[in-house]
């Protein structure tokens, strides 16, 4: 399958500036680039589709130049908001620098053919003198096209918040980034989400300005939910690439929860599945929906591929582990997120060696009302420990039934948990 029709069924292509790129892409090698905000330490998953996007283009034997906006971040890109982004300092920008370029290295090949380059545009936007930057460059952008732009526009129309010079200006120095890369290593192409077609457009005119340069542009559709509401966010807010700030528990149960409306185009964007696997898919779930196969090959796919073989295994542990799973395999801050919203007690560690009865315990604990109602609960088999049935009334307590040093999960009928932890 050539490169077009790959991004083409995958849904990758909102706007093109030329038809004549669709020849372009499976006929020359290019150079095309794709800038990241440098907002935060990690990228969230809203930035996985043109993260991709570079990906395929690599796979078909383009150069992705990735560029992480260390001197455009101390501005801020106004498109698509709609009030001025808090300021952040430079050492801010170069900490959030640091922590993107980690996350990108796992998708782009930084050492094969083809090799990405990873940029960051403070190493020459922080060079520029502010008088030859204004008659250099300044001098070729219409504020009457400025002023049209949605972006703009939008912003000026709010009287509470307006515009301020400092993001008025983003589009330039975004449009210096395209002319710069175009110099000095024969970019041609600029890639990003839809939101950013204005600055792209403006680019390639000044990169045709100043050197004569024949260029491109080529946008992404932005990801929503067919039902409307926003994509990437969950209830405790976005969902991060980083594994510190969404483990990777939470990031494959995001993924898992997907709709049946979303999961067949979500499949397409964000994992490598061939299009007869997907549709394969897509025909399996459906004739089965509740068999859910098609968001459960999604949650697996995406985790693997932004966290790791390993990471999907515990993740898949976890999961598990709601349905009678083995809890041993699970980290300390894995059991945490799953059971921490359970009722549950804390106790003195050295209850452990006081010879002390299970059931008096959670008794104490308020897992049962009385001694009675656990013993009977016992006797019929009703009672776990760290999923484990416990058959003897008599159990006692001991450090051998904790995970991760001083945490026990108590289950009584098929989904009753508790939390037990001793400190």
């Amino acid at each position: 399958m050539s490169l077009y029709e790959e991004l083409s069924w995958r849904g990758f292509i909102k706007q093109m500036t030329h038809d004549e790129l669709r020849t372009v892409l499976d006929t020359e090698p290019l150079t095309l680039y794709c800038g990241f905000d440098p907002t935060a330490e990690s990228l969230h998953i809203g930035s996985l589709l043109p993260i991709l996007g570079l990906a395929h283009f690599q796979r078909h034997g383009h150069k992705p130049l990735a560029l992480v906006g260390g001197g455009t971040g101390l501005i801020g890109d106004p498109s698509g908001k709609t009030q001025e982004r808090s300021m952040l300092t430079r050492e801010d920008v170069e900490r959030n620098v640091a922590g993107i370029r980690g996350q990108l290295e796992r998708f782009l090949d930084f050492s094969g053919d083809h090799a990405a380059v990873l940029l960051n545009n403070a190493d020459w936007l922080c060079e520029i003198r502010l008088l030859d930057f204004l008659r250099d460059i300044g001098k070729h952008f219409s504020i009457n096209m400025m002023l049209n732009r949605d972006s703009v526009r939008m912003r000026l129309e709010d009287r509470d918040h307006g515009i301020s010079y400092t993001e008025f200006s983003y589009i330039l120095l975004q449009s210096y980034d395209f002319l710069y890369l175009n110099e000095k290593y024969e970019c041609r192409l600029q890639v990003g989400g839809a939101d950013q077609w204005g600055n792209i457009v403006s680019g390639m005119d000044l990169a045709r300005r100043l050197r004569g340069a024949a260029t491109y542009g080529l946008t992404f559709p932005l990801v929503t939910k067919s039902d409307g509401s926003k994509f990437g966010k969950s209830e405790g807010g976005n969902i991060w690439l980083d594994a510190g700030r969404t483990s990777p528990y939470k990031f494959y149960q995001f993924w898992l929860n997907q709709s049946d409306a979303d999961v067949g185009r979500y499949l397409r964007y964000f994992t490598f599945l061939s299009r007869d696997e997907v549709e394969t898919l897509e025909a399996q779930h459906a004739e089965a929906p509740h068999k859910r196969d098609a968001q459960r090959t999604l949650a697996a796919e995406v985790t693997r591929l932004v966290h790791g073989d390993t990471a999907l295994a515990n993740a898949l542990a976890a999961s598990q582990a709601m349905f009678g799973g083995d809890l041993s395999v699970l980290d300390a801050r894995t059991l945490h997120e799953i059971f921490d919203e359970m009722p549950g007690a804390e106790f003195a560690a050295d209850v452990l060696h006081a010879d002390k009865l299970l059931l008096d315990a959670l008794v104490e604990a308020g897992v049962f009302a009385s001694k009675g109602e656990a013993r009977r609960l016992t006797r019929n088999g009703g009672l776990y420990v760290n999923n484990q049935r416990v058959d003897s009334e008599d159990q006692k307590l001991s450090d051998s039934m904790l995970l991760s040093g001083n945490m026990m999960v108590i289950r009584t009928g098929k989904k009753n948990y508790h939390l037990l932890r001793f400190i």
